[in-house]
């Protein structure tokens, strides 16, 4: 059954993406070869809708994989149903493991096997979020879907462009970086399709 695999399918990515909402996209582009619910390029837009909407990225993200499929089984109500059961499947988990860690860690904090835990926890989240932007960037600017196939990229130069611009207001003008990122968001947005109906 369709709901009990988005429940199934979302409570793994929260049981195991460690370190927020970007770490969850390793998993769910290992989800879209698996399900074929969505595609390298559905999964770039996905980000780009979640990043631009208020809440946590992998909320959004879980949400918006919901409606689409279930939107595609049973149309609106199902949609509706598809985001709240996918968005249950990904919090779910963090919901237990907090419950469990308030009770336990006041008492095991000191412990060594728990220091060494969390401490090994950190470089997997750096990692796992440092493969979610290394995918962001391939397709967005190589428009590639994974590592393996750069020898068959072909270089969006306008997205590289727009991205070296942000990067430089955000990084190295100092009364522009202080702007809010909506404001960078939507700038990308405009440009986005501006260039699009220029095409």
């Amino acid at each position: 059954m369709i709901w009990l695999r988005l429940f199934w399918e979302y409570f793994k990515t929260g049981l195991f993406a460690v370190g927020g909402g970007m770490a969850t996209v390793p998993f769910l582009r290992e989800m879209s070869a698996r399900t074929g619910w969505f595609t390298a390029g559905k999964l770039a837009d996905m980000i780009a809708v979640s990043e631009s909407t208020p809440g946590p990225i992998g909320v959004n993200m879980a949400t918006y994989v919901g409606y689409t499929v279930g939107f595609g089984q049973h149309g609106v109500a199902g949609g509706v149903l598809g985001g709240l059961i996918a968005t249950l499947g990904l919090v779910t988990p963090s919901f237990i493991v907090i419950l469990l860690v308030a009770a336990f860690l006041r008492r095991f904090q000191e412990n060594r096997f728990v220091k060494g835990g969390l401490y090994g926890l950190r470089p997997a989240s750096v990692g796992l979020i440092a493969a979610a932007g290394v995918s962001i960037v391939l397709f967005a600017v190589l428009r590639v879907g994974n590592i393996y196939e750069i020898g068959q990229a072909a270089l969006d130069w306008r997205m590289l462009l727009l991205a070296a611009v942000v990067l430089v207001l955000t990084r190295w003008v100092p009364k522009v970086k202080k702007w809010h990122p909506v404001v960078f968001i939507l700038f990308s947005a405009v440009v986005g399709i501006a260039l699009d109906m220029g095409a």
